[in-house]
C-alpha cells in the first residue's frame, strides 16, 4: 500500500468511525485532458452517470469513467468532458422533466451552473479508503446530523457563517463535485431529481463535497471534537 493510500485510508476510517457514517467517503479525481489515469481502476461494463458512480463508490465500487462510459451528458458537460448539449443549454431538456414552469426557467438554472473550467478526459471514482491518488474532492452522503459536523469543522478556526448553493438538478456533478473544486470550499446539496431517480440515495440523506486539501485539517479537528463536543451531543 502506497503512502498516499495509507493517508486516505486513515482519513476514511477516522471520518467513518467518529461520525458514524452509513457508508464510505468517496474520492473523485477528474483526469485532465492529456494526462494519465491513476492505475488499477477499470471501466464499468455499462455506461453510468457521475451520480451513479458516486453512490456506487460509497458502497465499495471503484470506477474509471472516461467520456464514452458516461451515461449522462448533463453531468459530463459540467465536469469538463464535453460541451453542453443544446437541449440542456436552452432549458428544453430539464423543462421536459416537469420541475420547471418553462424552458426559460430551466435555462435560468443552467445559465447559473458552475462548470469545471478546464477540459477533462474522464474521472476516477472510488472509496477514499482505496484511493491510490490525490483526489480533487471527497464526497460524504448521509443524514443531516452527520453532515452538520462538516459545517462545524469549516468554522472551527475562523468562525463566521457558511453559505451553500444548490438547485433541483445536478447534486452530484455540480453541487458536490464541480463547486467544491472550483471554489475551494465545501458545498452541501439536498440531493436532486437524478440522484433520487437513478441511485440508492435515501429520502433522509443529503450530501457534501469537500475539497481534498481541507481533509487533513478537518481530520485533526474531528479528533478534537471526538474528545469533546461529540461526547455532549445527542447522537443516534
Amino acid at each position: 500500500m502506497s503512502e498516499q493510500m495509507n493517508k486516505n485510508a486513515e482519513y476514511a476510517e477516522k471520518f467513518k468511525t467518529v461520525l458514524k457514517l452509513r457508508s464510505e467517503p468517496v474520492a473523485v479525481k477528474l483526469v485532465r485532458k492529456g494526462t494519465e489515469y491513476p492505475e488499477g481502476y477499470s471501466v464499468p461494463e455499462k455506461q453510468m452517470s457521475h451520480c451513479q458512480a458516486v453512490m456506487g463508490a460509497r458502497n465499495g465500487g471503484a470506477y474509471k469513467v472516461p467520456l464514452d462510459a458516461q451515461g449522462c451528458h448533463v453531468g459530463a458537460a459540467c465536469l469538463g468532458m464535453m460541451k453542453n448539449p443544446e437541449k440542456v443549454a436552452n432549458g428544453e431538456f430539464h423543462a421536459g422533466i416537469g420541475i420547471h414552469e418553462s424552458p426559460a426557467s430551466a435555462k435560468a438554472m443552467i445559465d447559473q451552473r458552475l462548470d469545471i473550467d478546464y477540459e477533462t478526459d474522464g474521472e476516477v471514482v472510488c472509496p477514499l479508503r482505496d484511493a491510490d491518488f490525490v483526489p480533487d474532492v471527497v464526497i460524504f452522503v448521509d443524514v443531516p446530523e452527520r453532515i452538520y459536523w462538516f459545517e462545524s469543522m469549516s468554522t472551527y478556526e475562523n468562525g463566521g457563517r457558511v453559505k451553500y448553493t444548490t438547485a433541483p438538478f445536478q447534486c452530484a456533478c455540480e453541487d458536490i463535485t464541480a463547486m467544491p473544486i472550483m471554489t475551494g470550499t465545501p458545498n452541501i446539496s439536498l440531493g436532486c431529481f437524478g440522484c433520487r431517480k437513478k441511485t440508492d440515495m435515501k429520502p433522509d440523506e443529503l450530501a457534501i463535497g469537500v475539497p481534498y486539501g481541507l481533509i487533513p485539517d478537518m481530520a485533526k479537528t474531528l479528533k478534537f471534537y471526538n474528545d469533546g463536543v461529540l461526547t455532549k451531543a445527542k447522537r443516534d
